[in-house]
């Protein structure tokens, strides 16, 4: 291990307590960083995703099952062919076993034996603002960044995403997708999701990375390996992108032939209210529409078209039923 490795994982240690400054040996750093592979996929030709996320994707992900590795879905959604290479070099091909809109985790079958340790889930909740943590992308030894938590607070993403405690690292690191985010005690904090401009909170110039969640995929993960989904309904999915400008929550895009777009929302639109009910924000416009039911509900929406407000009503679907999907799963 280099001398670089031993002095993060030391330092780190050091900022977590006095009762985890002992450096750990080589063969536990070892082992942690053996959990962390390689992942690249090829788009299905006619993906609705690969005009804005690329027909060609690579990022990392986590062995946190035996032949299993989680990492952030859109690196695999609606792939053709997908593959996993371990830290010595060994590649081997892998599904996509399930993927979660509501968290933004994929989760992946590896179809051949694949060299590494699975890394233990950790405690997410317990991590706390100006704690140290590593960021781990693929790469082994030379893409591990120590970093520090700078913030713990919702994130609205406009393609109808939300997190209620996301978390947020300094200094930003390139190499995010699926990146892990690992304790001192060598366990999963979170997984790479985006690089952000204010990761110190809202209206700062910080720039940073956002992490998801690892406790998010703890309850469900047994799920996702048994039935390729989370249990329960799934929530309500309208197709539509939206961003807070100005007080007002505009319609910056509708996904093509999606619920939206057929209902007749536009780019441009101002949603003004949910079932008569008025919206001041993404995650208030989000748990609105999801407090209307399950996916299949018609979403009542006023919406501000032009010079016209119109009442307009969603047909609502399951966003995994909107992705081009290879006939085996």
């Amino acid at each position: 291990m280099s001398a670089v490795c031993r002095i993060l994982l030391l330092a780190l240690a050091c900022a977590a307590g006095p009762a985890l400054s002992q450096e750990k040996s080589d063969a536990d750093a070892e082992a942690t960083l053996s959990a962390v592979v390689r992942v690249k996929s090829r788009i299905l030709p006619d993906a609705r995703t690969a005009s804005t996320l690329g027909a060609r994707r690579e990022g990392t992900g986590i062995l946190v099952r035996e032949g299993y590795v989680l990492t952030i879905g859109y690196l695999v959604i609606e792939a053709e062919a997908i593959e996993v290479t371990a830290g010595d070099g060994r590649s081997a091909p892998a599904v996509l076993a399930a993927y979660d809109h509501a968290t933004g985790f994929g989760l992946l079958k590896v179809v051949a034996p694949l060299s590494g340790k699975p890394l233990p889930l950790g405690d997410s909740t317990a991590l706390a603002e100006r704690d140290a943590a590593m960021v781990v992308g693929y790469g082994g030894r030379e893409a591990l960044n120590l970093v520090t938590v700078v913030s713990r607070r919702p994130y609205s993403g406009s393609w109808e995403y939300l997190l209620d405690a996301a978390i947020f690292t300094y200094p930003p690191v390139q190499n995010w997708s699926g990146a892990a985010l690992i304790s001192a005690r060598g366990e999963l904090l979170g997984v790479g999701s985006l690089i952000v401009p204010d990761a110190g909170g809202a209206g700062t110039a910080s720039p940073g990375n956002m992490f998801v969640p690892i406790d998010l995929v703890k309850p469900i993960l047994d799920a996702l390996i048994a039935n390729g989904r989370a249990p329960g309904p799934q929530r309500p999915w309208l197709g539509l992108y939206a961003e807070e400008l100005r007080g007002r929550l505009f319609v910056t895009r509708v996904a093509r032939e999606g619920p939206a777009e057929r209902a007749g929302l536009e780019s441009g639109d101002i949603i003004v209210g949910v079932g008569g009910e008025e919206v001041v924000s993404l995650a208030d416009f989000y748990r609105k529409v999801w407090a209307r039911g399950a996916a299949g509900v018609e979403v009542p929406l006023r919406v501000l078209q032009g010079l016209q407000v119109k009442d307009v009503s969603v047909r609502s679907i399951e966003r995994l039923e909107y992705f081009r999907r290879q006939p085996s799963y």
